[in-house]
Order: structure tokens, then C-alpha cells, then sequence
């Protein structure tokens, strides 16, 4: 079985963000604690859990409500760094908006995407993963009535789509960041069919490939065979586990996103049904891509979460060799060993960015 490297492994601590009002009702509301102001001041325990469990790596996730110097303090006070953060491009459609082409509007569109590629850059960061937005609508069908299927599939919409991941993806490669396509279930790229269309209208010079794996399952899309097909441009990796009961009954009883959610599917590594060490064998050799652990509605209590999930990972994954610090062209403390001379810690030149 091939390993992964252990400089390239890490944690999104969605398990703390995406939760339950009382975790013993799946009745009861959903929260999504990225979006609380409150949520700050929590912030820094979290990431110290996060690296309590094993994980020296967190997933970038800078919030609205801070800065980024905010942000590097404290994931430099949990002893962490950071792997590769997620952007979205929404359909102006979704939201009653039409954009005239040059128009001022049509510019300021992307601006999310500006703002992914500044954090990424300020943390020295290269590869971003890139998904249409996740609409919770009340008409959108994908993720309100019946998910994982293709459900309200629009050829137009879907060429609209494409347009913007494309445009996005050269937003951020002009910033010298690469995108990697991310699928998502509940999106308008979903289904093996539009990930594949997306794949090849987009060049692969601009656009590489960032799955998903729980979410290609989910979908009924053999991870390891799109793994295999789409090698040479496989850029980074969401892993997670899932319940495949509850995955194929999506696909034949129409069934709202949050339904099946609160019904189990998401699962630490290890604990479900899918082949996640051929998922792995089928990884192209010396991938230096990064490997994010997301469970996206923990099983268990996140702290206990983290932990199965660093115990799957840390069974798989290259001992690193000694680090010793080494100087680097670009003024940064790098440590040898490192794939692809990754920092040691945030850059300096963080701190007055």
C-alpha cells in the first residue's frame, strides 16, 4: 500500500463548525459556526484541539470577522500551518442578478475569489481548491428535494457554470495560485458528467482537478477510477468516509441534502464503507498534492473525531526525516525534508502584509 506524506497531510476542523443545536436531536437546527462573529473567540481552542489530535496541518480558513495577521497568530500559537483553502463562485442566476458583460458587476463578482488568492499568497500557499457555490435556496432542487442525482439538469446553466469556474480559475492563476476542480453534491457540478464536461472545457493549464472523495461516492462515482483517468492533473484531495447505505438511497428517494446529512452519511476515515486505501494506490507516484481530512457532520463529539481520524491517517503516512532548518531563496525558514519546501511556519513577511 502506498503511503502519504506525512508534510502533506491535514485537517479541516469543520467537525467544530458544523454541528447540531443538540447534538442528541438531528431534528434540531443546524448551525454553522464560520459565520457567528462569536465563533473568534472559540477559534484559537479549536485549532489547538485540532493540533492536540495529531494534525499538524489545518486547512486555511481565515474569517470574515478577522484579519489575517489575527489569523496567523493564531494558528501559529496552536503550533500549526496551514494547507490550501476552498473557494466558491456563485451563479448569478441562483441569486435574481444579471451580469452585463464588462459591467462594473461583473468584475466585483469575483472578488471573494480576489480576497482566496490574497490569504493564500500572504501564507505562502499556491493551489486552492475551486467549487461552484452551495446554494440553500428554497427552490433549489439540488440541495432542498433531491441531492447527488443531477436533479434540475440544465445544459445552459451548466455551460454558465463552467464559464465562471474558468474565469474564476484565471483570477487566481494570475495571482499565481492554481485551482483544482472540487466537486460538491448539492451543486450544479455533481454528477460524473458535469465534472468531466468542466474538466474538459477548462484547459488544463488552468484548471487542475481537486476532488472530493465522499462527495464522487456520494454520487455514485467510483473515486478511484477518477482518480486514475485524471492523474495528470490531479492537483489536491478532500478525504472522508461515508455510510454508502444512506449514500445509494439518495439515489433512488429524492432526498434534501440536510436530510441526509443529519441522517449519518458523513464518516470519520476508517469507520464506513469506501475503499480509502485504493483511493490512495491509485495516487500518481511522488503526488505532492495535499491530502485533507473533512468530515463534513462528525459521528462523534469533533474532539474524538479529530483523533479517529488522525489515527487512520497517521497508520498511512511516510515518517518525515529529521527537519533542521535551512535557508531559503525567499527569506523563509523552511525545514529539510518538507515536500516542496514547505514552510516551517508562517512567513515573516506575514506580519506587516
Amino acid at each position: 500500500m502506498k503511503k502519504l506524506a506525512g508534510d502533506r497531510v491535514a485537517l479541516n476542523p469543520i467537525q467544530w463548525i458544523n454541528l447540531k443545536a443538540d447534538p442528541s436531536d438531528p431534528a434540531s437546527e443546524s448551525l454553522w459556526l464560520f459565520a457567528e462573529p462569536s465563533f473568534r473567540a472559540d477559534y484559537p481552542d479549536v485549532l489547538k484541539a485540532v493540533r492536540a489530535s495529531g494534525f499538524e496541518a489545518v486547512m486555511m480558513q481565515v474569517l470574515d470577522t478577522q484579519t489575517l495577521q489575527n489569523y496567523r497568530r493564531m494558528v501559529e500559537d496552536a503550533g500549526l500551518t496551514l494547507a490550501p483553502g476552498y473557494a466558491s463562485v456563485a451563479l448569478p442566476d441562483d441569486h435574481g442578478v444579471v451580469l452585463r458583460p464588462g459591467s462594473a458587476e461583473g468584475v466585483r463578482w469575483f472578488d471573494g475569489i480576489r480576497r482566496i488568492a490574497e490569504e493564500s499568497n500572504f501564507f505562502s500557499l499556491d493551489t486552492v481548491f475551486l467549487a461552484p457555490e452551495v446554494w440553500w435556496g428554497e427552490h433549489v432542487v439540488r440541495t432542498q428535494r433531491q441531492v447527488a442525482v443531477g436533479a434540475g439538469f440544465d445544459q445552459g446553466r451548466l455551460n454558465r457554470v463552467i464559464d465562471l469556474l474558468g474565469t474564476a480559475a484565471e483570477v487566481l492563476i494570475e495571482e499565481g495560485i492554481r485551482a483544482g476542480l472540487h466537486n460538491h453534491v448539492g451543486t450544479w457540478i455533481e454528477t460524473e458528467a458535469e465534472i468531466e464536461q468542466a474538466l474538459s472545457d477548462i484547459p488544463a493549464s488552468l484548471l487542475g482537478a481537486s476532488f472530493d472523495i465522499g462527495h464522487l461516492a456520494w454520487a455514485g462515482i467510483d473515486p478511484v477510477a477518477m482518480i486514475s483517468r485524471h492523474q495528470d492533473r490531479l492537483v489536491d484531495l478532500h478525504l472522508k468516509d461515508l455510510d454508502l447505505t444512506i449514500a445509494r438511497k439518495t439515489l433512488i428517494t429524492p432526498t434534501s441534502y440536510n436530510d441526509a446529512t443529519d441522517e449519518g452519511i458523513f464518516l470519520e476515515p476508517g469507520l464506513g464503507d469506501l475503499d480509502l486505501d485504493g483511493v490512495i494506490d491509485a495516487l500518481p507516484d511522488e503526488w505532492a498534492g495535499w491530502m485533507i481530512v473533512e468530515v463534513d457532520r462528525a459521528s462523534m463529539p469533533p474532539a474524538a473525531s479529530a483523533d479517529v481520524s488522525w489515527k487512520w491517517v497517521s497508520e498511512r503516512i511516510e515518517p518525515l526525516p529529521e527537519r533542521t532548518p535551512t535557508p531559503d531563496p525567499n527569506g523563509l525558514v523552511t525545514e529539510s525534508g518538507r515536500a516542496g519546501g514547505a514552510p516551517a511556519r508562517l512567513p515573516d513577511s506575514a506580519q506587516t502584509a
